[in-house]
Order: structure tokens, then C-alpha cells, then sequence
């Protein structure tokens, strides 16, 4: 499966190549509040899978979005205001980041201090990214049309219009939204995974021959007791789904993702979860009011479908001190995804926990197989109440790295993760009793291989403390730079290897302490001297995809060993800011725009060269700059990036 998504990934990567993006259309907009002042609206239609920075980023991440309006006979009233929009923790940028997809509206008050009406003239510069690339900054001439009073349109009539105009572009946009259901295609089956888990606990496994047993032998019929347990079942899901819909209707499917980048949503959260880990390790139990247990439990002595339902309602209301917290974690992880994300994980949750009550009535031979309730449910529980307090530290460095407390930073976070997963080892081994164990006289042998995983996974994180990767779990620790020795326990960039011998001209240490240019004609010329061939690295300082490439592929000691002595590395960023020099500013003969800055100079050379205006985008070049390969761009399979960089070294020394 792994491989041809591989593949997959690599056919699309290689269809981008020579592609111009365009995926932002601006329209504007002017509506008239009184005699001087009016509203300027201006609105961003977004292409599906892109989408678009927010105005207020801080230093350091993606090119926020920006207006800069021509003042002529009218002035400012306050801050150019933007829409909502989804705010995240980017872990590359390390940082809070606001982005719109589908469309956003931009609205900026102006009053005019003169007679004169006229047309408003502005500029917005903005940047967009996909899963796959980041487009340089770039800028667009709005023109805001002041009509005579008589024919501006009224604020209702210009909010009724903008909704049917929005409708009509949404219905064009929303079909293509692959990646929403490849998340909740995950969702679904970490809930399924969580459901067959929860039917492992001491408060539902009993259950399932007890139920069984119950329908066959009080139906008449064998059919009539398969049809009663599949009613059972199904009324199952229809409890769980709906309390996922509950949750859904009550927070609103927005804002729940909205939610789940809250600093005080992931605190909260993360005592939740310690609660729950607390109730599974056997501290107390979280049970349900006794009266509504017996009450409903009493409407299960009636006959029918609505008893049957009722008996399924008491299932999940005895289980709750087990299943609860399952369906709380899940309810958390569902609320990052938004939309119907809870509905489809309690439709995991439930199709697992009720597919062997029905099963096993349709072959009740088969309840002669099941293991015997004993102590190993309890252990089940308690791997479980480890699992939930690794995860709930995730949520606290969630928070931790929204402040920028420092609080939490790598070396702690592992620090955490080794004493709950190296404890959780003891325990399998039978070295620490829990409140709720029974006397354990042997392991088994699928508790012991249990044991040798996690003590493996816990021997695994120790070489993280000192700069290790660890890119098996990779997103779930604070990144690399968050760090007190982002260098590794003991090592600076001072004290590392990398400043042992001297820059060449013109260069700079870059990502894993590679040689780097960032000036075409330095880098060409050193290329020249020591006889190499040249990776161009058409790249930005607010690329995501660009880190992650550097962060996990470049990273590959066979790949690093190629960028460090095989190849001459010119790293030219399509978003530096700096001014070029007068007598170099020129325009554009491809777009027609003015290239003031560094940044608008290596984005234009990408562009009338390699007909693509996409980062990261990477080309081998020889002392001549002709391609010695195909262009790459995003490229996640090591191997893959690996065997592109040495075909185009094998081409330059033919």
C-alpha cells in the first residue's frame, strides 16, 4: 500500500513539472456607508487544495497578505480586516499561522476629504501554498470603482449578491476537496482501531458471550436470535453516531478545528486525558449516574425493537468507565479535522464494537474460541491509561509552542515520553503492580513480545536527547529547533563540525550544514573551480515543503553525503525581501512586472527558464546551465531523490 502511494505521489510530482500556477483571482467591490465614507471590499477566489496567508504573520513565517491603497483625496479609517479564516500551529515555522481556502473577503473603510470621487487604486501582495508546492509572493493591481451615489449598490444588495456569486464558485470548488476525505478516511480507521481496543476491556468483553447467549436462547429461531443480535448491533451504531452528531451540532463543525488550535483547548484537553490515563492505571473509575443505569436498564425488559435498543443503550452506559475516555480521546483527535469528523469516528467506534455481537450470533460456535475473562483485560485497560498520558503531553507542547514558553521544549518532551513508555515496559514485565491487577504467577508470551516493543520504542527516543531525528515519530515531538541543543547534548553550530574549514566566496553554511550559495554567479563559478556539477534550489524562506524536504530527505546520510561533496549547491529564495540595486532593477520580459527585490529576480529566472513558478523546485545543471536531468520538485521518497541527484552527476561526468 506504502508503494503505490509512493508511486502515486511521484506521477503527480512529475506532472507539475513546467506548470504555471495562477490559483488566486481578485475581484473588488465598493459599498457606501454615508456621504464620505464607503467600504472597499476586495476578495480573493481561492483554487481548490491552495490556499492563502493571512495579513498578520509574524517575522519569520509564510509572506503574510498585504494592501498598500494609493492615497488620493480620501484617507484610512483603521486596519484593512480579513474574514475568519483556519489558524494553525505550523510546525516548521514553529508559529500560529492564519490561511484561507476557498475564497476571502478583505474589507478596508475609507472617508474621502474632498469632492473628488474617483477610482481607488491598491496593491495586494500575497502568497499561496498546496500539499505539494509554495508559489513565490506575488502582487496584483486592484482598481475599487467609486460609482455616483445613485448607483452604489446598498450593503444588503451587495451582501446578497457576494453570497450567490460565492455559492456558484463553491459549487465549482468543493467536489475536488480530496484531502478532506483522506483525513476522515484516517479518522474512520483509528476509530475502528479504538473500538476493536475498547471490545479488549474487562467492561465490554464479558459481554459478548453473555449477549450472544442471551438472543439465541430467547429466540425462538435460530434466524430470529441472528436477526435480534444485528438489531443489537446496529442500534450500537446508531447510539455512538449520534452522540457524535450531537457533538458536532452543539460546537459546530467549524469551530471545532477552529477549537483545536486554542491554547486553552489543548490545556484543557491535556488534563482531560491525564484523568482518563489516571482512570484506566486504576485510580478511580468514571461511572455514569447509578439511576440512569438502572432506569434505562429497566426499559430493557421490554419486548420489541425499542427493548433491544434499550438493552444496546445500557451496553454503553455499563462500559462507559472504559469506553468513555476512548470515545473522549477520539472526540479530541476529531475536532482537529473538523466538518463531520466526530459523526464519522463514533461510526468506526461503534461498527467495531458492534460487529462481534454480530457475528457471533450468526456463528455462536464461535464463542467456544474466545479467551476467558481474567486479569489480562485489566492490563488491556492499563496500556491503554499509558497510551492516553503519552498522548496528553502532545496537547500541553500543542499549547507550549503557541506561547513559545519554552516550557516544553524536545529534550522534555522525550524526556516525558521515555519515562512513560520505559515504565509502561516494567509493568508488562510484571516489575510493577497496578490497583487492579491480579496476582501474576508467569507471562504470557504475547505479554512479553508486548514488553521487548515498547522497551525497543523506549530505547528508540533515548538518542533523540542528543540530536537524533527520530523520524518514526515524527510531528509528535517539539521540532528540532525548539530545542536547548538544537545541535545535540554537548554541540553548538560554533562547535560542530561544519566550521572546520573555510567558506569559499559568496558562501553560507545551509540546511545540515551544507555549503550553500545564494548568489547564481558565485556559486557558478566556484562549480567551475572544483569541476562539479550544480543543483539549483529554487526555494523560500516561508516554503513549508522546502523545510520538510531539508528537514526529512536531505537529512539521509547517502543523500546528505551527495550534497556535501558530489555536488555545488546554489540556493536561490524566490521571497527574499532585499532590494536589488537600481541598475539591476529591470522588467520582466515574461511577466511584464518590475523586478525590484532578489527574490522577484530568482523567481523570474525560474520562470522564463523552467516555465514553473513553484517551490521546492530543484534542477542539475552542468557549467553551462543546461539540464543534466529532468527538473524534481516536492519530493518525499528518499530513495527516489536519491538516485534523481545521482543520475544527473552520472550525465555531467560523461
Amino acid at each position: 500500500m506504502k508503494n503505490i502511494i509512493i508511486i502515486v505521489m511521484l506521477l503527480f510530482c512529475g506532472s507539475i513539472f513546467g506548470q504555471m500556477y495562477n490559483p488566486v483571482k481578485w475581484s473588488t467591490a465598493v459599498e457606501k456607508i454615508s456621504e464620505k465614507e464607503y467600504l472597499l471590499k476586495a476578495e480573493a477566489t481561492i483554487q481548490a487544495g491552495w490556499h492563502l496567508y493571512g495579513q498578520y504573520i509574524e517575522e519569520g513565517g509564510p509572506s503574510p497578505t498585504a494592501f498598500a491603497f494609493k492615497k488620493k483625496n480620501f484617507e484610512l479609517l483603521g486596519k484593512t480586516t480579513e474574514e475568519k479564516g483556519h489558524e494553525v500551529v505550523d510546525k516548521i515555522f514553529d508559529m500560529k499561522i492564519k490561511y484561507f481556502e476557498d475564497k476571502a473577503l478583505f474589507t478596508q473603510k475609507i472617508k474621502f476629504t474632498s469632492d473628488a470621487v474617483s477610482n481607488i487604486a491598491a496593491e495586494v501582495e500575497f502568497m499561496v501554498c498546496d500539499d505539494s508546492n509554495c508559489l513565490p509572493p506575488s502582487s496584483e493591481e486592484l482598481v475599487f470603482k467609486i460609482p455616483n451615489a445613485k448607483n452604489v449598490a446598498s450593503a444588503d444588495e451587495t451582501v446578497t449578491a457576494k453570497k450567490e456569486t460565492v455559492a456558484v464558485k463553491k459549487d465549482k470548488i468543493d467536489p475536488d476537496k480530496k484531502n478532506d476525505s483522506k483525513g476522515l478516511l484516517s479518522i474512520f480507521i483509528i476509530a475502528f482501531l479504538s473500538g476493536f481496543a475498547a471490545l479488549l476491556t474487562p467492561c465490554v468483553f464479558p459481554m459478548i458471550p453473555m449477549t450472544v447467549s442471551y438472543f439465541t436462547k430467547q429466540s425462538k429461531t435460530k434466524a430470529a436470535g441472528i436477526r435480534n443480535a444485528l438489531i443489537y448491533g446496529f442500534s450500537i451504531v446508531i447510539i455512538y453516531v449520534l452522540l457524535g452528531s450531537i457533538v458536532t451540532a452543539v460546537f459546530g463543525a467549524d469551530s471545532l478545528n477552529a477549537l483545536s488550535t486554542n491554547v486553552w483547548f489543548n490545556i484543557i484537553f491535556f488534563v482531560l486525558l491525564v484523568v482518563f490515563a489516571s482512570s484506566f492505571l486504576g485510580a478511580f473509575e468514571i461511572m455514569l449516574p447509578n439511576a440512569l443505569a438502572n432506569k434505562v436498564d429497566s426499559q430493557a425488559d421490554r419486548g420489541g425493537l425499542i427493548g433491544i435498543f434499550f438493552m444496546a443503550l445500557a451496553l454503553a452506559i455499563v462500559s462507559f468507565s472504559c469506553t468513555g475516555p476512548i470515545v473522549g480521546t477520539l472526540l479530541v483527535e476529531a475536532a482537529s479535522k473538523g466538518g463531520i469528523a466526530p459523526i464519522v469516528g463514533m461510526l468506526g467506534f461503534s461498527i467495531a464494537i458492534a460487529l462481534p455481537f454480530s457475528l457471533f450470533a450468526a456463528f455462536p460456535g464461535w464463542l467456544n474460541a474466545l479467551p476467558k475473562s481474567g486479569g489480562w483485560l485489566n492490563t488491556v485497560k492499563v496500556v491503554l491509561g499509558f497510551l492516553e498520558l503519552a498522548l496528553a503531553f502532545k496537547f500541553l507542547s500543542n499549547a507550549d509552542l503557541v506561547l513559545q514558553l519554552h516550557w516544553l521544549e524536545r529534550e522534555v518532551f522525550l524526556t516525558i515520553w521515555i519515562a512513560v513508555f520505559g515504565t509502561l515496559a516494567f509493568y508488562l514485565f510484571g516489575k510493577i503492580t497496578l490497583p487492579h491487577d491480579s496476582p501474576l504467577n508467569h507471562i504470557s508470551v504475547g505479554r512479553l513480545s508486548l514488553g521487548l516493543l515498547v522497551l525497543s520504542f523506549t530505547i528508540y527516543l533515548i538518542p533523540g536527547l542528543f540530536g537524533a531525528p527520530l523520524k518514526l515519530i515524527s510531528g509528535f515531538p517539539p521540532p528540532m529547533h525548539y530545542s536547548e541543543s538544537p545541535y545535540g547534548v554537548g554541540f553548538s553550530k560554533n562547535t560542530g563540525t561544519a566550521n572546520t574549514e573555510s567558506l569559499p566566496d559568496g558562501a553560507a553554511y545551509g540546511p545540515q550544514d551544507i555549503i550553500t550559495f545564494h548568489d547564481y554567479d558565485k556559486g557558478m563559478e566556484f562549480a567551475k573551480k572544483t569541476g562539479k556539477p550544480v543543483l539549483l534550489d529554487f526555494t523560500g524562506y516561508a516554503c513549508v515543503n522546502c523545510r520538510k524536504m531539508e528537514e526529512l530527505v536531505w537529512s539521509d546520510p547517502k543523500v546528505l553525503g551527495v550534497l556535501k561533496n558530489e555536488i555545488v549547491l546554489i540556493s536561490l529564495y524566490v521571497d527574499d525581501k532585499k532590494e536589488l540595486p537600481e541598475s539591476e532593477q529591470y522588467v520582466s520580459e515574461t511577466t511584464g512586472k518590475k523586478i525590484k527585490t532578489i527574490g522577484n529576480k530568482w523567481s523570474d529566472l525560474q520562470i522564463k527558464t523552467y516555465k514553473a513558478n513553484a517551490q521546492p523546485f530543484y534542477v542539475i545543471v552542468d557549467h553551462k546551465s543546461a539540464n543534466l536531468t529532468e527538473p524534481s520538485a516536492y519530493n518525499p521518497d528518499i530513495e527516489n531523490y536519491y538516485n534523481w541527484l545521482n543520475s544527473g552527476i552520472k550525465n555531467f561526468k560523461k
